[in-house]
């Protein structure tokens, strides 16, 4: 016999937030992340972090000598 789950429509007493301070760690949060959301064609370009970090640094590296040599 199969135990099927019971779902509570009421939190447990002892899920007492009353005393909670809502967002109370939300900036220190934010301030350590940085999220971006690729398209779906471009994760398969870039399939981990260190990938897209890479293509990046190479194009302000590609990007900063241009301007170097427009501005001298």
């Amino acid at each position: 016999m199969k135990k099927t789950k019971v779902r509570r429509t009421e939190m447990l007493p002892e899920y007492n937030f009353q005393s909670g301070v809502r967002g109370k760690y939300a900036k220190r949060y934010t301030a350590g992340t940085n999220v971006v959301v690729l398209s779906p064609d471009l994760t398969k370009a870039f399939p981990t972090s260190q990938s897209v970090n890479e293509a990046l640094r190479t194009l302000v590296r590609i990007g900063s000598k241009r301007h170097k040599k427009v501005s001298a």
